[in-house]
């Protein structure tokens, strides 16, 4: 009896929090956490091992089993679900047991911690696969997304987001629009944007032809080209996708695809990483420097050598 009721006691801090989370955490987030303690759970019932709380050796199990199939960066993940889950139950915190860290340090060693990078979308891949599009309303919505994500280095979720009142047209042509809420900016404070004059053309042709007045700027379109209700991020990559099939590129974009493309080709244009952390909205040099490590190399002392040396 005493562990139904612990169960329940368990069960009752869980429900607490999720209430007193609600609105603080983002959907994406949310989404991820659930999907990742289902993993954890499903994996304890299998070995018979309690899941919450957890033992610090069922979780060194737990990352070695999952570092055989998953990258580090997904099991980093997991455990970092597991800790919340805990906390939130008001519980000790396993994963720092010290058990928990060698096996995190015994993943690192054995497959290494480089994550795989997303293709990247720079600039001739984007202009190709805008000029293999096609005229309907379905092709003039893909075309204004790709410019616009390609001139803000939005992620798909920040993208979906946007609202017809947050573009603003400037005298010469070109814009902005407002960036309310991202990955880095779960308080709301927002960024604004520039978006080009071939953006903001294309935006217009999406604009008219689908008939936005206001809200969603980036919508829905039926067969018979009727605008509808506004994307969901998970559509980013499956549009991206088809339209460089349609442009006969051999990638296979993602929704962080456009981030790598514009944080390369800012790279190759000579800006620093302060220029392309502020573009954007990185709030680390981490990952700009990762998606541009070779245009790096190419700039570097050993390439430059080697011109020198007329071996370049």
């Amino acid at each position: 009896m005493a562990a139904l009721v612990e169960r329940d006691e368990l069960q009752s801090r869980l429900v607490e929090y999720e209430r007193k989370a609600k609105g603080a955490i983002s959907p994406n987030t949310k989404r991820a956490l659930k999907a990742d303690s289902a993993i954890w759970s499903a994996w304890c019932a299998n070995e018979g091992l309690s899941s919450l709380p957890a033992m610090p050796d069922a979780l060194s199990a737990f990352v070695d089993d999952q570092a055989t199939s998953k990258s580090c960066a997904t099991v980093r993940r997991y455990i970092a679900t597991i800790a919340r889950m805990h906390r939130a139950a008001s519980l000790n915190d396993p994963t720092k047991d010290e058990t928990v860290k060698l096996a995190m340090k015994r993943m690192a060693r054995a497959y290494g911690t480089r994550q795989d990078q997303a293709d990247a979308l720079n600039r001739p891949a984007v202009d190709r696969m805008i000029a293999a599009a096609g005229d309907r309303v379905r092709d003039l919505r893909n075309v204004a997304m790709l410019a616009l994500q390609y001139d803000t280095m939005t992620r798909r979720s920040e993208l979906v987001a946007v609202a017809l009142e947050d573009i603003a047209r400037q005298e010469d042509g070109s814009g902005t629009v407002i960036i309310r809420r991202s990955k880095t900016d779960q308080a709301g404070e927002g960024a604004v944007c520039f978006l080009a004059t071939d953006t903001m053309e294309r935006l217009a042709s999406w604009i008219d032809a689908a008939g936005v007045e206001d809200g969603a700027l980036f919508r829905s379109v039926n067969k018979g080209g009727k605008a509808g209700d506004r994307l969901h991020d998970r559509d980013v990559p499956r549009i991206l996708k088809g339209m460089a099939e349609a442009a006969g590129l051999d990638i296979d974009p993602s929704g962080h695809s456009a981030r790598v493309g514009v944080a390369q080709d800012m790279t190759a244009a000579g800006f620093g990483l302060s220029e392309i952390m502020q573009a954007g909205r990185w709030k680390s040099p981490t990952m700009p420097a990762r998606y541009s490590e070779n245009q790096q190399a190419r700039r570097g002392a050993a390439a430059k050598l080697a011109a020198l040396q007329n071996r370049f």
